[in-house]
Order: C-alpha cells, then structure tokens, then sequence
C-alpha cells in the first residue's frame, strides 16, 4: 500500500490560526514528504465556507507543483458543476503541463445547498452538468478543433492548447458515493476515491456496485484509493488530545451541518443517521480515522486492507487547527514507524 497527503487549510475561527499559515505549511511539508516516501498530494475544496475550506484547488495544487518533483498532485476533489467546463479544461491542461504530466483530476458534483445558491447554480442539475461538462473536458483536451452542444454547455467550433502532457488526458477520478454515481465511474473507467467522512462498512458497501460495474464493463479497476483523517504521535492520548478537536471541528462543521440539513447523509459508526449537528463527537465516528500511536496505526490500515484492500491511504494530517509543526511530527513519526510495515 502506497501513502499520501491531503490538505483542506481550514482554520476554526477560534485557533489564532492565520490561513496563510497553512498554505505556508504545505508548501514546507511537500518537498520532506516526498522525501519521506509520500507517494501523492491532494487538495480537497467546498466554497463559501466560514473557516477557509480551500476555494481554489487548482492554485494550490499549482503551489504544491512548484515544490515537488516526483509524487502526484491532484484535487480530491474539485465540484466540477460550479465551474465553467472549457475554462476548467484550460486550467487542467496548464497545471498538467506545470507538473509535468503528474496531475490526477479528483472530482464530484457536490452536495451542499448552500454551495450551488451562491454559485447560481440549480442544486437539482448537478449530476447532469457533473457528466455533461467532464465529456465536454474529455473533447477539449483532445487538441484538436471541436464543438460541443449539450443541455447545459454550448462552445462553438475552437481548440483548448496546450494539450495536457498525459494522454488521452489526465486521469479522472470520481469522488461520489450514490449507487448510480459509483455506476456511472465505472462506465467511464474513472477510479473512485473514497471520501473519509464514511465507515469501514459503508466503504464496502460502495465498493460493490462500482465493482460490480466495472465488471460488466470488462474493465479492471487499477487503483483504490481512500482518504481517511490520521494523526499520530508517541502515545494515543497525545494523539487524540491532539487530533480530538480537530476532527470535532470537522465532522460537527461541515458532515453533521450537511446531514442535519438532508444535503447528504452521515451516519453513526452503528448505522443510524445524524440529523442534529451537536450530536457529533470524537467517539461518534472513532472506527472510521486512524488516531493513535504507530502500533494502533499499524493495526487499524491492516482492518481496512482486510476489509477493502485500498491501494494508497491519502492521510488527512493537516486538519482543522491542528499547527503545522504538529501535522508534520505526525507525517515524519508515520512514515518511520507505520509505513515501512506496507511495502
């Protein structure tokens, strides 16, 4: 199993924490971790958020670019229906070329109401232009003159240069969870990425149409990555009284607010739903992240090898609040004593 990062640069308002800081503090995490042995970085995104949640993927991961010579960057992901297709490809094809051809495209088409308000866009079409505009992207990083006439997307006869450096174009992985969702990854032979804010069980659960997808496809799935919240430090109570707050913050935030407003449901560890945010806690959701010492750490990914058998874990250290000099103790401490045992 192979390692990455992923990055949100959230900042609670009550930390002091100022957000230039965090994207200060990626940009000195990435060149020690590839040294480390991280083997990719991810930029997960909402919009109008009150903590910072990063706006501009793309810019980041341009930043992450820059400083970076061999792993993967790619958001994880990007909320393609509230952006403009043709201006998107563009930007794709550019940090492709920026990174030289290590570019992953992670994307979803959102969930939250709030989001498509402020962004005039119906929440109702967005797996209709989610697809429409990936197909669009698909035409223009071709190279080659086209057109494209859709429901939702119109773009006369013109040509998308440079051309992104990995061909056909870079890879598209889906960040989805619905059944019809996860079928229409496969049927586009997308990799799915597993979102962190669902349990073990769930994980199973959306593997299995996908699976069952691509089968029926013909096409052999080559990766399954997941990201999961990881912390950790000598002992486990370092590690939670470090990390506790942190994924209290995030769950309480931005999970539980989604759930309590039927935006997208959150559900306890035992299954049941969440619909009042406050209900959320650190022991709420404590089989789903991996916050602990080493040997704990060791012990929990062997469950979801057993389990799912993901190929690259994507470890969401820098979460919200938690200072950079510790996310980065916590990615050395990881990469010593957790990743040599999954060579």
């Amino acid at each position: 199993m192979r390692f990455g990062l992923l990055f949100a640069h959230q900042v609670p308002p009550e930390s002091g924490i100022a957000s230039s800081e965090t994207y200060r503090d990626m940009l000195r995490c990435l060149p020690r971790a590839e040294e480390l042995g991280y083997v990719s970085a991810f930029q997960c995104s909402h919009h109008i958020q009150k903590d910072g949640f990063c706006p501009g993927p793309l810019v980041a991961m341009a930043g992450a670019a820059a400083v970076t010579e061999r792993m993967r960057i790619g958001t994880a992901v990007l909320l393609v229906p509230l952006y403009a297709p043709l201006k998107l490809a563009e930007d794709v094809a550019v940090i492709d070329n920026l990174s030289g051809g290590r570019f992953v495209f992670g994307v979803a088409p959102g969930y939250v109401t709030q989001e498509f308000a402020a962004h005039g866009v119906p929440r109702e079409e967005r797996v209709g232009r989610f697809e429409e505009a990936l197909d669009l992207m698909i035409q223009a990083w071709s190279g080659e003159p086209f057109s494209f006439e859709g429901r939702y997307y119109r773009v006369p006869e013109g040509r998308v240069t440079p051309k992104p450096v990995q061909r056909p174009h870079p890879p598209i992985w889906y960040g989805v969870s619905a059944p019809g969702s996860l079928r229409r990854a496969a049927a586009r032979r997308s990799v799915q990425i597993m979102s962190p804010r669902h349990g073990l069980a769930e994980l199973q659960d959306h593997f299995k149409p996908y699976e069952a997808a691509a089968a029926a496809a013909g096409w052999e799935i080559p990766e399954r990555p997941i990201i999961r919240q990881v912390f950790v430090a000598p002992t486990t109570a370092e590690a939670e009284a470090k990390a506790a707050p942190a994924v209290d913050y995030l769950y309480r935030e931005l999970y539980g607010a989604a759930s309590a407003a039927g935006d997208r449901v959150l559900r306890r560890d035992d299954g049941s739903v969440i619909d009042d945010p406050t209900e959320v806690a650190f022991a709420t959701f404590k089989d789903r992240y991996i916050i602990g010492d080493p040997d704990f750490a060791i012990a929990r990914i062997r469950d979801y090898q057993a389990a799912c058998n993901p190929s690259e874990m994507i470890c969401w250290m820098h979460m919200p609040g938690i200072p950079g000099a510790d996310a980065m103790a916590s990615a050395e401490l990881f990469a010593s004593e957790v990743m040599p045992h999954f060579r």
